[in-house]
């Protein structure tokens, strides 16, 4: 298996990539057999905390995009192995080029089969976050051809800031498509092989399709944040929401060092 304390080592070119365009699809990050047991391990977990009830026909966009449980670290001491990998962190560090990254929080997003599209976004509007430097790990437990909704990018839009005062719903899928229409930023779509991780900062434009199979699509995510991230007075509901949860007891101006956001390298 996969030793999650070995570095993946970046090419410059591969980070002058992630510079450029905020995201990057890197291969080979993980295994077949390590993605093999994380999938059962943290399909288990998902089960195990999963709410939900209303039929997928029933929910609104945002219900039908997938199933999210957060902080899975917290909950299982097999999943927390993964989500702290020094691997992952490292990668993290690298691509954004600061000197070490927090973790802000994990989550798991299953989109069942049948699961509706995953409207255009961009992370950041949730976070009460001070700058810019903050990126997501999305890992995919399982290969992930077009018809199960892989993640899709529009290459270098974080240089817009249109749209981004939009949560995910059927406005943002038409408003910040109409925007991404009329500039030149590359729509990537494109499927993502056994083993395969996508990074992508905050403010970059992303989303994915409808699962248009019968199996649901798996994916663990991991949101880091330069270490000196300083947490910022909340604009919107949602980083007011997101302070309390995910940073509990951090004071707006100062670093945000608390419990739920260790140092991961």
């Amino acid at each position: 298996m996969t030793r999650l304390d070995t570095p993946y080592e970046l090419t410059p070119d591969q980070i002058d990539f992630y510079q450029t365009n905020q995201f990057i699809k890197l291969k080979h990050v993980f295994d077949a057999d390590t993605l093999a047991h994380y999938n059962e391990v943290i399909t288990r977990q998902v089960s195990h905390m999963n709410t939900v009830t209303t039929h997928l026909t029933e929910r609104d966009t945002y219900g039908k995009a997938f199933l999210q449980l957060f902080n899975l670290w917290r909950e299982n001491e097999a999943i927390r192995t993964l989500v702290f990998s020094k691997r992952l962190a490292k990668l993290a560090a690298d691509l954004m080029q600061v000197a070490g990254v927090r973790i802000y929080h994990d989550q798991a997003l299953f989109k069942e089969g049948g699961g509706g599209i995953t409207p255009w976004h961009a992370d950041q509007y949730y976070w009460p976050l001070s700058s810019d430097k903050t990126i997501t790990a999305w890992i995919p437990l399982q290969a992930t051809p077009l018809p199960l909704g892989p993640l899709e990018f529009s290459a270098g839009s974080h240089r817009i800031v249109e749209g981004r005062d939009l949560k995910i719903s059927d406005d943002s899928e038409t408003l910040i498509a109409e925007k991404l229409r009329v500039t030149d930023f590359k729509h990537v779509i494109e499927p993502f092989d056994l083993g395969e991780v996508s990074f992508h900062s905050g403010w970059v434009f992303h989303r994915a399709g409808a699962n248009l199979t019968d199996q649901t699509r798996k994916v663990m995510t991991v949101i880091y944040m330069d270490k000196t991230m300083r947490l910022k007075q909340p604009t919107n509901r949602n980083q007011e929401n997101d302070w309390h949860t995910w940073c509990p007891g951090a004071t707006v101006g100062q670093v945000i060092d608390t419990a739920l956001n260790p140092v991961l390298y």
